[in-house]
């Protein structure tokens, strides 16, 4: 056999023993997230729903009436993801405690804006009081391509520091489309 095809079918299995142990951890995940909650409050949260549902007539809404906001939301996050740039590919949550008034939670979110991809891995601690809820954020980690601008490197460093989201995704918006410019002007002048 020729040493192409070998490696075309090792590269096969590789890639193949990856998927298989994402989709482990995936139902790992969803088993553990699961295990957060006893039967009681299981059936508890159940039989709150079916009242909330019997109580209130003016909840079941038509499929017609559905579709028409599923459809509006569809039009708000498209117009979101033109004005912003930044399209998210993939989304991952996992409960990692879960305390009466306490949770803590990990994400890790990728996508990207315009030409640049991005990769965020972080925690939310989520803590409720009696009138509201607070969220932090912990141990962001953000992975970025960003070649040899130590300036991307620079705000990746600070942005991880202070653990402000808003500002990262603010200001990635406007670095990828002003890297989006100077990428077609420099194709016009080629």
């Amino acid at each position: 056999m020729d040493n192409s095809i070998c490696q075309v079918y090792e590269d096969e299995i590789q890639s193949l023993e990856e998927e298989i142990k994402l989709l482990a951890e995936k139902y790992e995940d969803t088993q553990q997230e699961s295990t957060f909650f006893s039967d009681e409050e299981l059936l508890m949260s159940i039989k709150s729903f079916q009242r909330e549902f019997q109580g209130d007539p003016k909840r079941h809404e038509s499929p017609s009436d559905l579709k028409t906001q599923l459809e509006s939301l569809e039009r708000d996050l498209s117009f979101l993801m033109k004005f912003t740039g930044i399209q998210f590919t993939s989304h991952s949550k996992k409960t990692v405690e879960k305390t009466g008034n306490r949770t803590l939670q990990k994400h890790r979110l990728s996508g990207n804006c315009h030409s640049l991809s991005f990769q965020l891995e972080f925690q939310l601690l989520e803590v409720q009081n009696k009138e509201n809820v607070s969220a932090v954020i912990t141990g962001l980690s953000i992975i970025m391509e960003s070649g040899e601008d130590s300036d991307v490197s620079k705000f990746v460093s600070r942005t991880e520091e202070h653990g402000n989201l808003l500002t990262f995704f603010r200001s990635l918006s406007t670095y990828a489309e002003w890297c989006e410019h100077r990428r077609c002007t420099f194709l016009h002048f080629k």
